[in-house]
């Protein structure tokens, strides 16, 4: 599936993403478990130039992240439902504010080390303590 659709629960926000998803993965830091409630954070990651708002205006929470730049979390100033975060150079998209995400399953678990014990860990995918190390260049 190349363009796929989401938005929030009351229908303020609506967006698109014209290109396929780089990886889908669980965040357990405590940043994300903070705007989920607890739970971890599944997300899927679109490059940033496939991304586009098709109706509404978000409202933005900008905090540091781990790698010491800025973190922006989009959520509807509505219905307050989150909806994705922009560590450029790609989109962090809310598995849940997908139109369809039936078969999107995650590739590996990031920030491990803050994870409740009752998070779930899928088997045989990879799992990190905080960030993956990044590839080698050329890779």
């Amino acid at each position: 599936m190349t363009e796929r659709t989401g938005g929030c629960a009351c229908g303020a926000i609506k967006f698109r993403i014209t290109a396929p998803f780089m990886g889908v993965g669980v965040c357990h830091c405590t940043d994300c478990q903070k705007a989920t409630g607890g739970a971890p954070n599944y997300v899927a990651l679109a490059p940033e130039a496939s991304f586009e708002i098709t109706q509404g205006e978000v409202k933005v929470y900008r905090s540091k992240g781990d790698s010491g730049k800025e973190v922006g979390r989009a959520f509807c100033p509505e219905c307050g439902t989150p909806l994705w975060s922009k560590p450029a150079p790609f989109v962090a998209v809310k598995l849940g504010a997908l139109d369809d995400n039936a078969d999107l399953t995650p590739n590996l678990h990031l920030y491990t080390a803050s994870a409740a014990p009752w998070h779930l860990m899928h088997e045989g995918i990879p799992a990190f303590p905080k960030m993956p190390p990044p590839l080698p260049q050329g890779e």
